[in-house]
């Protein structure tokens, strides 16, 4: 069988390559995967592997320091892989306990009862949303639901205009877009949109540090990590990182969502028929999407996984679309079945990392859902969707459908 090289984006342009990871994982959970411009990696691609290293942030590290949460070494490229100093180390890329005192203070801005009060704002600008989408013609889906609807709840948990959803929108894909020319045109263009998102992140920190309210950036603006109080970069990193986590997973899960009651058309009729399967079924469209490609860490000592040796130094990388596709733990993992009873599945992530947005993912998702089942009766994609070149988010950049009412 031959060779596959997970870190080139050019595998993931004409969508996940799940049949030759599936081969990959028969011959065994954890491979070495060779890089061009680098020591290599450990390629994680075993639900069960997933599970371990994400359960010991003390042997898998995350931090900037040692690597980073991204395949290439931040801490040689920077955040976005630009060499972008101005932008701060976020809690992603922190080990415990410093990663674990940013997720107190990120907390009360997505717990239970902030998320209850947001959920009817949410489900307004959702029929807002979709009562601007031509019915029964081709559209692209993104500009009019899925990229806004997402950027629209983020503004609201910034407490930052609605109308710069837009800008967010703009700065996200460039944060994200590193090996997609379309996204990050030159470094001259990726300079010129850090320096716009950068003035803007200074102002809110300033003005959040001044007057702060319940808002996330305000959480974030004057958050106190073991007595030393928030600095202006790591206030940037963090709002990249809440930019990029709060957006991307969710637009390109109703993406994949789309495509799949697209290609499953018996599951889009029982949505319609039982609309009380939504909240289930949410959890099945996520796993069956797997937004976010890849996550690293960094071995810490020596240690055994999967089966392999992993030295102390080693990179370690956690597939994600594989591991919701083990054949070990989902049947007929390749089949999008709404009534699937799923326990766990890894497209937030586990462990001291799992995505603290999850439940508002969710939300937006179900509500989503919930308004397309009211009104289409039928989903078809119109043309082959336009993937983002990327190792990293399993998403698109252009989803031409026809809603059929």
């Amino acid at each position: 069988m031959a060779a596959i090289d997970l870190k080139d984006p050019d595998l993931y342009l004409d969508g996940m390559p799940y049949a030759r990871l599936a081969e990959w994982r028969a011959r065994g959970p954890v491979h070495w995967n060779p890089e061009s411009d680098g020591a290599g990696f450990w390629a994680v691609l075993g639900f069960d592997e997933i599970m371990a290293v994400s359960r010991q942030a003390d042997l898998f590290s995350s931090a900037y320091e040692n690597g980073g949460h991204r395949i290439f070494n931040e801490n040689e490229m920077g955040l976005a892989g630009t060499g972008d100093s101005p932008i701060g180390i976020p809690f992603i890329s922190r080990d415990p306990p410093v990663h674990t005192q940013y997720r107190k203070f990120v907390m009360p801005a997505l717990s239970p009862g902030r998320l209850e009060g947001i959920e009817r704002r949410i489900e307004e600008r959702v029929e807002r949303l979709f009562a601007e989408v031509p019915l029964n013609q081709t559209v692209d889906i993104l500009p009019l639901f899925s990229v806004p609807l997402p950027l629209l709840t983020l503004a609201e948990l910034l407490g930052v205009p609605a109308d710069m959803w837009r800008d967010l929108h703009r700065w996200t894909d460039a944060f994200i877009g590193e090996d997609d020319p379309e996204l990050r045109q030159s470094p001259e263009a990726m300079q010129a949109v850090l320096g716009e998102f950068i003035g803007f992140a200074t102002e809110l920190f300033a003005a959040r540090r001044a007057a702060p309210g319940p808002d996330l950036a305000s959480l974030l603006a004057n958050s106190d990590i073991h007595g030393s109080p928030a600095e202006l970069p790591d206030f940037i990193g963090n709002l990249v990182l809440a930019l990029v986590g709060g957006n991307e997973t969710t637009r390109n899960s109703i993406n994949h969502s789309l495509i799949a009651f697209a290609e499953n058309p018996e599951q889009w009729d029982a949505i319609r028929a039982d609309p009380a399967l939504i909240p289930q079924a949410v959890k099945e469209m996520v796993r069956f999407a797997s937004p976010v490609i890849h996550m690293r860490r960094t071995a810490m000592r020596d240690t055994e996984l999967g089966g392999q040796a992993i030295r102390k130094g080693d990179k370690v990388v956690m597939f994600y679309p594989s591991g919701n596709r083990d054949e070990q733990v989902f049947a007929d993992p390749d089949r999008f079945d709404i009534a699937r009873a799923i326990r766990q599945h890894l497209a937030f992530g586990f462990g001291t990392h799992v995505c603290v947005g999850s439940r508002l993912a969710e939300m937006q998702l179900r509500l989503a859902f919930s308004c397309l089942a009211r009104h289409v009766r039928s989903i078809e994609i119109a043309s082959t969707p336009r993937r983002v070149r990327s190792n990293f988010i399993n998403g698109f950049k252009q989803l031409e459908v026809r809603l059929v009412s």
